[in-house]
């Protein structure tokens, strides 16, 4: 464990409980460094660790554990030195910096394999989203039921949006489909589109659209292993 490491504790009187200015934007840098530590923080509390190094989180998210210091640091005062990080506290004040705090609702789009496969994952809950909402086209699985809740047909997309407070919209659905969703998501007045489809979506600028592709994630390991 470096040197450098630092701990963040509830009962320490020395724990951050000052996160610096939260009103500053992040950069884009930044924010997707603290949400891979994020990732990795919230794994480790779930196989039951207390505290976790500056090295460790440098070995399974592959940033360097001086950059990860200087990130966490920038934020506040982190208790002690020559410990570790206190895993619990220490993603409740990244959460506070992402400001992701609390629960988001999540709308689904597609009940296919990798819809349900979503629908029934803890990958979402593990970090405050909940999927409250699965639509799907097709007439045959309408009030199906995925868990506790039932599929419903897009045309009542508007009105569950405004009854669940929902801010997330996830399209799990083929390519050709994706743009037509995406419009409706962003007629209904949601800001935020993870897109599972090769789809380029187009989507005012006030809209945020991530795009995950397995195959670009593998392109870049491959990059690195090969060179």
């Amino acid at each position: 464990m470096s040197s450098g490491d630092l701990v963040t504790s509830r009962d320490d009187p020395e724990s951050a409980d000052d996160l610096g200015d939260l009103g500053d934007r992040l950069t884009l840098g930044v924010a997707a460094r603290l949400s891979r530590y994020l990732q990795v923080l919230t794994q480790a509390r779930k196989m039951g660790k207390e505290t976790i190094s500056s090295q460790e989180l440098s070995e399974y998210t592959h940033i360097n554990s001086t950059q990860i210091r200087r990130d966490l640091s920038g934020f506040g005062k982190f208790g002690k030195r020559g410990v570790g990080y206190h895993v619990e506290s220490l993603v409740s004040q990244i959460r506070k910096i992402l400001r992701t705090s609390g629960q988001h609702n999540i709308a689904l789009f597609g009940a296919g394999y990798l819809g349900l496969a979503i629908a029934s994952s803890d990958i979402f809950a593990d970090h405050g989203f909940r999927v409250v909402a699965i639509f799907d086209p097709a007439e045959e699985k309408i009030g199906e039921q995925v868990g506790s809740i039932a599929i419903r047909h897009p045309k009542e997309l508007k009105q569950v949006v405004e009854e669940e407070d929902i801010v997330v919209g996830v399209l799990a659905v083929p390519t050709d489909a994706a743009q037509e969703l995406a419009d409706a998501l962003v007629a209904a007045g949601v800001k935020i589109i993870f897109n599972y489809s090769e789809a380029l979506l187009n989507v005012p600028p006030e809209v945020t659209v991530h795009t995950s592709s397995p195959a670009v994630d593998l392109l870049y390991a491959l990059y690195f292993y090969l060179t």
